[in-house]
């Protein structure tokens, strides 16, 4: 109702009550003579009404007499004596309910959903801040309702929140309700499987007259470098462990077995980097072949390697300079930036989601440097005799474990600095021991997790700066370590690898291998583990029969939780290994290796 028929509603709605005043003012005389008269007996022809007609035709012996329909008036006025209250309070509590009524239509167009109609778009737009559950619970008030909480682009924009299809279009599926049911049900299956034990877990195939050297592994594709130069890829996600060698100019110049050893190997969704002894870099394109695109020289060993894991940006130091590569507009790889700093780099990293130029921090001794490709190298922080042990960055920070030294021990802390402002937001821990790791870029937001030479693995609530829980994992040192939302993994110098509920304080499993755990990365379905060697001594393989040589070369497993079955009853190819190939004994019943069938 619009203004203007308000304004005349209340205009005819005055006319009548003033009309119906008058009215009772004239009548009002009247009626007063009749109360001090008293009650009058009809005369003879006189038609009575009421009661007293009713009297007079019983006195006069008729059966049913007849009653005379009072008039409008007569009603009038016999509903005016018989209120209590005084005329002019009750008209004036008639203006009162009328003005109050006229307030009530007035609010009736600020009430959403229920007495007004919107349309179905503005609708959408509201419930799209609502939640699963409150999408459920709104479904169940009416049928308008539920047709609009199982709108297919509320669920979509849920699926694509919680990560689930993240690739996806709307067009894709036609109940996206479904699909969101769906994810959810394989997502409980998997973290179930990860608590029980169930699953699929298979050692990568190796290579016989080699050590391990180093191992990295981005969204379950694996690479390894060896003592021999060979470098290997393995795609786990398709359960191909048929893995290419990435051929390098070595093989042409040199005769075999007198590569150098491969230093670091790093890769992403679209490159493979490995660096040698002798100082050379080596990339391939993933999607090109096995063939190098690119090989740089430096004139010293290179002591450091970092690749990002979202573009093209590679990072290396060797002796007191640090470059980072960059291919250009046409593809063709180049020097982005160079600097040099004054100590020999121990940790190198380079920032995620940059956007312009490339940003990188790097360690040396006490020194840490913030490197930007449109600057010159920066200090980060430095505190002479205080050196840093491991370094991690994400996107905004970096968190680096620096070892307290002199006279004065002040313990062994975690700072946390801003990469923006350029300074130390806090510091966490008060160790004993020193900090071997730290895991920022993967922790869930706010919290961050840590190791420590003292066996221990730490989770840091960066909101309090103090440490949230405390968890003894292992016999030795803590090498590498890795947390999500709900569990921890963790690896040991021993070769322990162990799986942790941190919610609940509880160790929920652990396998053994011989070497240090160098290398540790897990998604939602999968778990790559890596130990290598301190000893890339080769041995001869003809002095060695193959379980000596297994002592020493180093594993690498890859564990899928995705298989709802155990792995001895997995129908999966869980090895690949040959017939003469010795299976590998388990300290887990639940993931015993599989033998294979001869």
């Amino acid at each position: 109702m619009d203004n203007h028929g308000l304004d005349e509603f209340r205009r005819r709605w005055q006319e009548e009550l003033a009309q119906a005043q008058a009215l009772r003012k004239r009548r009002r005389p009247e009626a007063a003579e009749r109360r001090r008269a008293g009650p009058r007996w009809p005369r003879r022809g006189e038609q009575a009404s009421g009661y007293l007609a009713l009297a007079q035709g019983l006195l006069e012996g008729a059966s049913r007499p007849p009653a005379a329909r009072a008039t409008r008036a007569e009603r009038q006025d016999a509903a005016s004596r018989s209120r209590s209250p005084p005329a002019r309070d009750a008209a004036e509590g008639e203006e009162q309910l009328v003005d109050q009524l006229i307030r009530d239509l007035n609010e009736m167009d600020d009430v959403p959903f229920f007495d007004i109609q919107l349309p179905y778009e503005l609708a959408i737009n509201i419930f799209q801040y609502l939640d699963r559950k409150d999408l459920g619970r709104c479904a169940q008030v009416s049928k308008t309702w539920k047709v609009i909480a199982e709108d297919e682009v509320l669920w979509y924009r849920l699926c694509q929140q919680e990560g689930h299809l993240p690739e996806s279009s709307i067009s894709d599926y036609s109940c996206w309700k479904l699909i969101f049911q769906e994810c959810r049900a394989k997502e409980h299956m998997l973290r179930s499987n990860w608590k029980n034990r169930k699953g699929a877990v298979s050692e990568l195939e190796h290579i016989p007259d080699a050590v391990l050297c180093d191992v990295h592994s981005h969204d379950g594709v694996v690479i390894a470098g060896y003592t021999s130069g060979d470098v290997r890829v393995w795609d786990t996600r398709t359960w191909d462990y048929v893995a290419p060698f990435l051929d390098s100019e070595y093989e042409e110049e040199d005769e075999p077995g007198m590569q150098p050893y491969v230093s670091f190997v790093r890769i992403n969704s679209s490159l493979a980097v490995a660096a040698y002894e002798d100082g050379f870099l080596n990339i391939w394109d993933l999607r090109t072949g096995k063939y190098p695109i690119h090989r740089f020289e430096h004139d010293a060993r290179i002591q450091a390697l970092a690749l990002s894991q979202e573009d093209a940006t590679v990072a290396t130091a060797s002796a007191f300079d640090v470059v980072m590569l960059h291919p250009n507009e046409e593809g063709y790889w180049q020097i982005a930036a160079e600097f040099e700093v004054q100590k020999l780099v121990d940790y190198l990293e380079i920032v995620p989601d940059t956007e312009r130029y490339p940003v990188a921090v790097a360690t040396a001794g006490d020194l840490v440097y913030l490197l930007k490709a449109d600057d010159s190298a920066r200090t980060l922080h430095h505190v002479y005799g205080q050196p840093v042990t491991c370094l991690d960055v994400s996107a905004n920070q970096a968190a680096f474990g620096v070892k307290s030294l002199g006279w004065v021990h002040e313990g062994n802390k975690i700072l946390v600095y801003s990469l923006e402002a350029e300074r130390c937001l806090s510091k966490l821990g008060n160790a004993l021991g020193d900090f071997t790791c730290v895991n920022l870029r993967d922790s869930p937001p706010h919290l961050m997790v840590s190791g420590n030479m003292d066996r221990r693995v730490r989770i840091h609530d960066l909101r309090t700066n103090k440490i949230a829980l405390s968890l003894s994992a292992h016999q030795l040192g803590v090498s590498a370590v890795q947390m999500d939302d709900w569990k921890v993994v963790s690896g040991g110098e021993e070769g322990l690898v162990s799986v942790w509920d941190y919610r609940m304080n509880q160790k929920l499993w652990e396998v053994h291998s011989r070497h240090p755990v160098r290398h540790l990365a897990f998604t939602s379905h999968s778990l790559i583990t890596a130990n290598v060697p301190y000893d890339r001594v080769v041995r001869s393989a003809d002095l060695d029969n193959f379980a000596t040589h297994r002592r020493h070369r180093g594993l690498v497993h890859a564990y899928e939780f995705a298989v709802d079955r155990l792995a001895l009853q997995s129908a999966l190819p869980a090895c690949r290994s040959s017939c003469d190939t010795a299976a590998g004994n388990s300290y887990d019943l639940a993931l015993a290796f599989p033998y294979d069938s001869t």
